[in-house]
């Protein structure tokens, strides 16, 4: 399982094994005893509500960002000059020369958005139908009694895979369920800052609080920034409460992310962050989003092997000497 993981990004299919895992835990989520086919369409009509919330939120956040970056521009050439700061453009023009410069020079690249976001949305959808069908008949081996011999090597294959892949959605629901606690509590007492300051852009900042939430650890550091610059664009005073009151929620987050996260998996800062950075290196954002679950599942695999360790040998300095016979 964590072979076909990790070879993920180089066929591509991080996208489809994501979707999977977020559809298959809100399948479950949805099943309420009274028929897979009645789960099915709640799911179907809460994928829909949240592909238009989605496409709500990105087309608010379009609309909403050039303003903040306007804003927020002056502020920051001001402060740039006055710590003696040398940025690569003057003004918003000069910005934006800078940026048509990067386009002109990575064009191959833009060429490909349109045939990349096809192809991903393609693969959302081939992630959704897997989903379900896992949902609907979770068995791989859908007719052993068809091979020549009952204890066959593919019935056995095919079980011992499908263990594997519970195992890893097991830790794939615990990481979720840890991390979506965490990001809804931090998501609720940001809304109370946001809404009650009057702060623009509120639906913007309160989606990017919960999307970035998903993400441990560095999440809380990229939505602060964003609050934190649009706050600034208001007036410095708004900026620095924004970031006192960001600050002192995220103290209180510490006992409970402490709780939460030690509860459920138990695993250092240290390696959280460095599987982050080896998930980004190797699936972008999705790879980010699956470092713990792996992490966590391996480390489920590990404790469940056995392990003996070897017999000293008596060449060995340390080894005690042998007993007598006597």
């Amino acid at each position: 399982m964590t072979t076909l993981i990790v070879s993920a990004p180089f066929v591509h299919l991080a996208t489809v094994l994501l979707t999977i895992l977020f559809s298959c835990f809100l399948l479950q989520m949805l099943d309420f005893g009274r028929g897979k086919w009645l789960s099915v369409l709640l799911f179907c009509g809460v994928v829909a509500l949240i592909s238009y919330g989605f496409v709500a939120f990105f087309r608010n956040a379009a609309s909403s960002l050039p303003p903040v970056f306007q804003e927020f521009m002056p502020k920051l050439q001001t402060l740039a000059a006055s710590k003696g700061v040398d940025l690569p453009f003057e003004d918003i023009a000069g910005l934006k020369a800078l940026i048509t410069k990067e386009v002109q020079e990575r064009f191959a690249e833009v060429t490909n958005i349109a045939k990349l976001a096809t192809r991903e949305a393609v693969l959302f959808i081939i992630g959704l139908v897997v989903a379900v069908s896992i949902f609907l008949k979770p068995a791989l081996d859908l007719a052993p009694s068809m091979h020549r011999v009952p204890n066959n090597l593919y019935s056995a294959f095919c079980a011992e895979l499908m263990k594997r892949f519970e195992s890893f959605f097991e830790s794939f629901r615990t990481v979720l369920g840890a991390q979506i606690i965490i990001s809804s509590v931090n998501t609720a007492l940001t809304a109370v800052f946001i809404l009650s300051a009057s702060m623009k852009h509120s639906i913007m900042l309160i989606g990017v609080t919960f999307l970035c939430g998903l993400l441990p650890i560095i999440g809380n550091l990229i939505s602060n920034c964003v609050i934190f610059a649009v706050g600034l664009t208001m007036s410095p005073t708004m900026a620095i409460a924004a970031l006192a009151y960001l600050i002192i929620i995220h103290k209180f987050e510490y006992f409970l992310n402490s709780k939460i996260i030690g509860d459920r998996i138990r695993n250092p800062v240290w390696l959280t962050m460095l599987g982050l950075i080896v998930g980004e290196k190797f699936m972008g954002i999705p790879g980010m989003i699956l470092a713990p679950v792996v992490l966590y599942y391996i480390k489920l695999e590990m404790g469940a092997i056995a392990f003996q360790a070897p017999p000293a040998t008596s060449d060995s300095p340390d080894a005690p000497p042998a007993p007598s016979g006597e």
